[in-house]
């Protein structure tokens, strides 16, 4: 079976490597791998590395260019990415391409493949994040798509009403849990060896990305957020920098010249896999609105405050506290973290972190 992956970021790639070494690891399959968006980018760290450090050939290439962040910016670059990969799919052939996830890049990819009846198999469909637009690629591309893995038996269900059936979504729980359960993660005394950062510290671990519907409060909330972290002098901050959305480069600058003036702070544009993993692990908390917050911090588990309305509609797990990105509620939050005696237990909603098996196990059928 010549199994296409489409990746153009950091973030899908560290979601998709279980099912990336099965596949690799199995003579059935003929992976291929599809890089584009900010893989390939320089400013966002030329991700793609991190693909080939782990041995996978990346052969294909669908360089993209990576404008500003306006909406016309963001436009263009659907438009341009959708251009891209209608020529790439008039001379490549597979018998199944695989997405994950929700941006507008790989969105693009995937309506590029549909007068070509490529058959699609989407990981992650059926969640909901109202606060983004990356909402309607999702459901988008579960449209166009002919095969579905879902994440919880809650997201199949909201995915076979989109859908109008439920002819192949199968519910496999979350790759990213495969990552915990099979990865061994980096000790404090490694994470500093590789990355000079010293996790015996009382460590926050931060993203914050850009509101993609109520984009106009990206300036205040950037602020706000800012203002927060600026409280929390006791902890060191560990900054992750945002994705390429809209209004991206302006939180950028904002978090970058932040960091610039504060000692506690410390920016890194990309981990890879599995220093983030480690970082988590040992973090006091997450402070943010990525959707890592969401599923992985489930499964040590660890606190999560989570803010403002980018993942609204997901699944709130007990380690999660939402707020409005207001530096008072974060700050009282961080409170109730530190002062709460509280425990928590690992999420089982995401399966038992054998979601690969179960996908290869599916492909074989189908």
């Amino acid at each position: 079976m010549r199994v296409g992956v489409l990746t153009s970021s950091r973030a899908d790639y560290s979601i998709y490597l279980p099912l990336l070494k099965k596949l690799k690891s199995d003579r059935y399959f003929d992976l291929k791998m599809i890089a584009f968006g900010t893989h390939l980018s320089e400013k966002h760290g030329s991700t793609v590395r991190c693909i080939t450090d782990d041995g996978f050939d990346v052969r294909h290439r669908i360089k993209t260019l990576t404008r500003g962040d306006s909406p016309e910016d963001i436009s263009a670059m659907i438009g341009e990415t959708v251009e891209s990969f209608s020529h790439f799919w008039s001379k490549e052939k597979f018998d199944i391409v695989f997405c994950l996830g929700d941006r507008y890049e790989m969105f693009a990819a995937v309506t590029a493949a549909l007068p070509f009846n490529i058959k699609i198999a989407h990981i992650h469909g059926g969640e909901t994040t109202t606060g983004a637009i990356d909402n309607t690629f999702r459901h988008s591309i579960s449209l166009m798509s002919s095969y579905h893995f879902t994440t919880t038996s809650e997201y199949k269900k909201r995915l076979v009403q989109i859908l109008g059936s439920s002819r192949h979504v199968y519910n496999t729980g979350a790759l990213m849990f495969d990552n915990l359960r099979t990865t061994e993660l980096l000790s404090k005394t490694e994470f500093k060896r590789r990355f000079k950062i010293d996790l015996t510290i009382p460590t926050i671990l931060s993203t914050f990305h850009p509101e993609t519907v109520a984009t106009g409060n990206n300036e205040l909330y950037t602020r706000e957020f800012i203002s927060a972290l600026s409280s929390l002098k006791k902890y060191q901050i560990v900054i992750t920098m945002p994705n390429a959305d809209t209004h991206g480069n302006k939180v950028r600058e904002q978090i970058e010249k932040f960091a610039a003036g504060a000692e506690n702070v410390v920016t890194v544009e990309s981990f890879g896999t599995l220093g983030y993993l480690s970082c988590m692990k040992h973090c006091s908390f997450m402070l943010g609105n990525s959707s890592s917050g969401f599923f992985e911090a489930g499964y040590f588990p660890r606190w999560v405050i989570n803010i403002g309305d980018r993942q609204k509609g997901r699944i709130v797990t007990p380690n999660i506290i939402n707020c409005r990105i207001e530096a008072g509620e974060i700050l009282a939050a961080a409170e109730k973290i530190e002062t709460g005696k509280k425990k928590i237990s690992r999420t089982t909603v995401y399966g038992n972190g054998h979601a690969a098996d179960k996908i290869v196990e599916i492909l074989k059928k189908i």
